[in-house]
């Protein structure tokens, strides 16, 4: 089936008004100061976390913590934004800083919600269906959008990406990808996009669409493994690919792309998420069995540079056996602090540990539900001890 730019503005328009409907007034709750460990300066002033939050609570939220004063900020967001009174929305599932912006991605309300990101301030708000994640070249803003409605089907349709002018905050154009499009990442004037095919289970997808940012056409599709979502790049012209398999007979597992868009490397390591820091992958697998109806949890480190697994666990003192449910991860580009959160049981709050860079526990701390992504800044968030 063709999808035509006035079908997929339809589908924006009547989504983000059933998005809206259902928000429910939930009571707010009061943002907290915690006081955690002694002030830094460094480059890094920052980082915020979005609490992705269980699905139809609309309880989507955003801590900070400030390292200028050692201390962790929850649920920010309201305090903030008064006027707002439904708050950010329903399940959060990205967040990125770009310029003076913080964009996040607000999954089943349909909205990628900005902010400045010195006062994490509303600016706008920019409705995308089912939208998914987020990445920014020369102006642009590019959102991975499912494209219809949050539910599986068998006969789900195509996703695509929506090209968002991010100084008007509107959908310039968008481009129909594979089934249920996740991350992306460009590389060369091309954005990559895994396509998982999550909706229509058990028949998932397994390419890598290719988009030319000069046409805004998707010009071939890379064969990788089924059911995809987390990419990375390296700094050696290469991506990682991580595919969450299919619960059952087929394994997650983890790919690399080079320079030519060939697959040149199947690593045989579970992953659920993963961050390159200069040449080391941190990955984490929270690997769900239909067979056994359990979760397999793994820790490791890839050598980005020999394409090898370095480490087994990269959390060396045994904390990793307080964490029920790891779900987000980032290291500090400057410190090497590695962040790890843990959902616990989805429906209270979670927990956020920080781990030095050989994998000692320095602190941790209680943030919304289901801390799941976190994003650096440079710029201080104002009105900090």
């Amino acid at each position: 089936m063709k999808f035509t730019l006035p079908t997929i503005s339809l589908v924006f328009l009547l989504l983000l008004l059933a998005g809206t409907s259902c928000r429910k007034e939930d009571a707010i709750v009061p943002p907290t100061t915690t006081p955690i460990t002694p002030g830094t300066n460094g480059l890094v002033k920052g980082f915020f976390l979005l609490n992705e939050a269980n699905m139809g609570s609309n309880k989507a939220s955003l801590d900070y913590f400030d390292y200028p004063s050692g201390t962790y900020h929850k649920n920010i967001f309201p305090a903030r934004n008064p006027a707002i009174v439904k708050e950010l929305g329903d399940v959060g599932n990205d967040i990125q800083v770009y310029g003076n912006k913080l964009y996040a991605v607000i999954n089943v309300s349909h909205l990628v919600e900005v902010m400045d990101v010195t006062t994490a301030r509303h600016i706008a708000t920019i409705p995308i269906p089912n939208c998914r994640y987020i990445t920014f070249d020369k102006g642009y803003a590019y959102v991975s959008s499912y494209a219809g409605p949050v539910l599986i089907d068998p006969n789900a349709r195509l996703g695509c990406v929506a090209r968002v002018d991010t100084v008007t905050f509107t959908v310039k154009d968008t481009c129909v990808v594979g089934y249920q499009p996740e991350e992306m990442v460009i590389r060369n004037n091309k954005l990559y996009v895994a396509n998982s095919g999550g909706y229509r289970v058990p028949h998932y997808d397994n390419t890598v669409s290719v988009i030319d940012l000069n046409t805004f056409k998707e010009t071939s599709k890379i064969t990788v493994g089924i059911n995809l979502h987390r990419m990375e790049p390296d700094g050696h012209g290469n991506i990682y690919v991580t595919s969450r398999g299919d619960y059952k007979k087929i394994p997650s597992n983890t790919y690399i792309i080079n320079s030519t868009d060939e697959v040149t490397d199947t690593l045989d390591l579970a992953a659920s998420n993963i961050t390159i820091c200069g040449d080391s992958a941190y990955v984490y697998s929270t690997e769900w069995s239909y067979v056994t109806n359990s979760n397999t949890i793994t820790y490791a480190i890839i050598n980005t540079k020999t394409k090898t697994v370095v480490s087994r666990n990269f959390i060396t003192d045994g904390t990793d056996k307080k964490i029920a449910i790891p779900y987000g991860i980032a290291v500090n580009p400057e410190t090497r602090e590695i962040l790890v959160t843990d959902a616990k049981d989805y429906v209270t709050p979670g927990r956020l540990y920080c781990f030095s860079p050989d994998g000692k526990r320095k602190w941790d701390v209680e943030t919304g539900d289901i801390p799941a992504h976190i994003v650096f800044t440079n710029k201080r968030l104002s009105g900090m001890p």
